[in-house]
């Protein structure tokens, strides 16, 4: 398909205007990611609860235990293979693992089943979109980290309430399987035949940005410079480590709660695909906006305003009250996500920079996994309200440290007005 974007015949320049086409095609890519994971939100938690008839929430959640453990590790890992071995193959690699996932789907015989394809899909979601932003933050340079970041997101969380909303629209009319989950397959094959024909590698921009004999630092250091010694992005860690941990109790336990008191499908995927509408709709804006106010406000901000939606959707019982809640918590997410994204590229060295990225998203998707036990074990004990109020007051404290903890760096400060 052409010469590849890190040609050796000249030196890449970064920019949007600059690589357009290709960072177009992953704006498309990702949206396939998206799509992957959309399929589950509305209607799995509701699979097992009536098609395995599964009465306890921990086991419930186990599926979402899974895929974040999953998720982490292959992000840790995507950060350092892309450095060394390069993008491209890695997204091919984790569009492989993903193409059983809606067939394990819609004929697994038990929940051992499901728990499988989650764990394809982790590795799926860990790979292709990590590797998405790393390709992403190559292109786009450091002046338009954050929209290329909100891009990035908005295309793959537009992606994820589509899903959403159509599996449990597919599900109320044809049932919970097999049918919602056709559109995985054709979402599988399309990802795969785009980043195996028309993708190109992208490891050049970053190789160019270092001297020929410079080496970054070793894994080892980056992930405690990341995920500790350095305040910024230690702060960004545990922010990124609670947003999914909440993210994961709505996808989780959200949809037990809205069946508890009585929603019907169609309702509860109109709640579950407004959040990830809204989040994705409202992050392209956001990302823009932090490069020009910074990223702290925003981040603060928007953890504060996630916990107020939680604690809007427990304390309220109305499908109003409830899609209000979800816009809210959208609108708090899409402040949030594309900003920590663009924080970490700020405060990481460039020859480290996927490396620490790796490190970052790693902490975010083991929030998956920690949420889903710490929302199981409270609701199994005390009730899923209990449950979704617990995820509120970890936001709400979350929110308070990076309030307190991170330092706007000088080169990622916002020009002054003239």
């Amino acid at each position: 398909m052409g010469e590849p974007v890190d040609s050796p015949q000249g030196i890449p320049q970064p920019g949007l205007r600059a690589n357009l086409p290709q960072f177009s095609l992953l704006v498309l890519v990702n949206a396939f990611v998206g799509a992957m994971v959309g399929l589950e939100r509305s209607i799995l938690p509701l699979i097992a609860e009536q098609e395995f008839h599964i009465t306890s929430a921990s086991a419930i959640l186990s599926f979402l235990v899974t895929f974040g453990i999953v998720k982490a590790l292959s992000n840790l890992l995507a950060g350092g293979l892309s450095e060394r071995t390069g993008r491209k193959k890695l997204l091919v690699m984790g569009w492989l693992a993903g193409i059983p996932v809606p067939f394990l789907l819609m004929w697994g015989p038990s929940w051992n089943w499901i728990i499988a394809a989650n764990i394809l899909l982790g590795i799926n979601q860990g790979l292709c979109w990590s590797t998405t932003v790393i390709m992403k933050t190559d292109l786009a340079g450091s002046r338009q980290r954050g929209l290329a970041m909100g891009l990035n997101e908005f295309s793959g969380y537009l992606a994820v309430a589509g899903a959403a909303y159509l599996s449990a629209d597919l599900a109320s009319q044809y049932g919970l399987r097999p049918y919602p989950f056709y559109l995985g397959i054709g979402c599988a094959v399309a990802g795969f035949l785009l980043s195996a024909f028309l993708v190109r590698e992208t490891r050049g921009f970053s190789l160019a940005k270092t001297s020929p004999v410079s080496t970054g630092p070793g894994m080892r250091g980056v992930f405690w410079d990341t995920s500790w010694k350095n305040k910024n992005l230690a702060s960004c860690c545990q922010a990124g480590l609670v947003n999914n941990l909440n993210d994961g109790m709505v996808w989780g336990v959200l949809p037990l709660f809205l069946s508890s008191l009585h929603f019907r499908l169609p309702e509860i995927g109109l709640v579950a695909g407004l959040y990830p509408l809204t989040w994705g709709v409202l992050q392209l804006p956001a990302g823009a906006l932090s490069d020009r106010i910074g990223r702290k406000t925003l981040i603060a901000g928007g953890m504060f305003l996630q916990a107020v939606a939680i604690f809007v959707s427990v304390f309220t019982a109305s499908v109003a009250t409830e899609v209000l809640s979800a816009v809210l918590l959208g609108m708090g997410t899409a402040m949030v996500y594309p900003t920590l994204l663009a924080a970490v590229g700020d405060a990481a060295q460039p020859a480290g920079r996927a490396a620490a990225l790796g490190v970052y998203r790693f902490w975010r998707d083991l929030g998956y996994a920690v949420g889903a036990v710490i929302s199981g074990v409270v609701a199994d004990t005390f009730g899923i309200g209990a449950a979704i109020l617990a995820a509120g007051f970890l936001t709400l404290l979350s929110g308070l440290l990076f309030a307190v903890r991170y330092r706007t760096p000088e080169l990622a400060r916002p020009p002054a007005s003239r």
